[in-house]
């Protein structure tokens, strides 16, 4: 069942999204050589808490942590751990929120370091296919139009799809309906209608698309252990336009200031 959001609804969600932007911006400031990822976690959830929130991973179904950090081969779901980063590693950010009774949720793939060319590539192609599956996300499209332009883009490059793993609505609960996969075909699927807030979310590998989940019981790996990249926002769908609640804008303005 889809449950559709009103105007003064989606203003909430917005403003929990602004926040789970803000949370991986802040992360982000501290990524970097010799950084655990288990202090990242503890970064997000005192900011999360700090700001009137409370974490929105934390115990759903059982998972231990605020953050899910993925971390090279690592696609998602990574627990944050004393794993330190290097240089030349990338990193997906996961993170999840509550807020006035609705989630928020959003990921960031960041770099740190020097990251090789052909990995840097993937972040990059990676992000262009989210856009333009949210360029698609409007009334009166169907989700495969949002799935077939994100696996478009990628495969043109030799990327592959994660099928197991889609994006999906969001509001009252974590993971609702519809799912929205990155593969599929123009024109089927459910249309696509004002009030829907769904996440739309690529999980990009630059091997195979197979992936396998560790004996944790929650990270998933490419199985042939070359590096993924994963990026996630959440899209209000309105009559005329589409609404993109979250950003990437603070990340990106700490990604510069470092540089």
């Amino acid at each position: 069942m889809v449950y559709f959001k009103t105007s003064e609804e989606i203003e909430l969600m917005r403003e929990n999204a602004v926040l789970v932007s803000k949370v991986l911006a802040e992360v982000g400031r501290h990524i970097k050589e010799g950084v655990t990822t288990a202090s990242l976690d503890k970064i997000a959830e005192e900011y999360i808490l700090d700001h009137g929130a409370v974490p929105g991973f934390k115990g759903y179904n059982g998972y231990p942590a605020t953050l899910c950090v993925s971390v090279n081969e690592q696609v998602v779901h990574g627990i944050p751990s004393e794993t330190i980063l290097k240089d030349g590693d990338i990193v997906s950010v996961d993170c999840g929120t509550i807020q006035y009774g609705f989630y928020g949720d959003s990921a960031f793939t960041f770099e740190v370091g020097n990251v090789n060319e052909e990995t840097r590539k993937l972040l990059k192609i990676t992000k262009e296919s989210l856009f333009l599956g949210i360029e698609k996300s409007r009334a009166g499209n169907r989700i495969g139009d949002i799935s077939n332009v994100i696996q478009s883009h990628v495969e043109r490059y030799g990327y592959s799809v994660v099928r197991e793993l889609v994006g999906h609505g969001l509001g009252k609960h974590l993971h609702e309906e519809p799912q929205i996969p990155n593969y599929g075909r123009r024109g089927t699927g459910m249309m696509l209608k004002e009030g829907m807030v769904i996440c739309i979310e690529p999980m990009i590998n630059l091997g195979k698309k197979s992936i396998y989940q560790e004996k944790d019981g929650w990270t998933i790996r490419t199985a042939d252990r070359k590096p993924s990249a994963h990026f996630e926002l959440t899209v209000a769908v309105m009559k005329d336009k589409t609404e993109v609640l979250s950003t990437f804008d603070y990340i990106e303005d700490i990604i510069k200031q470092s540089k």
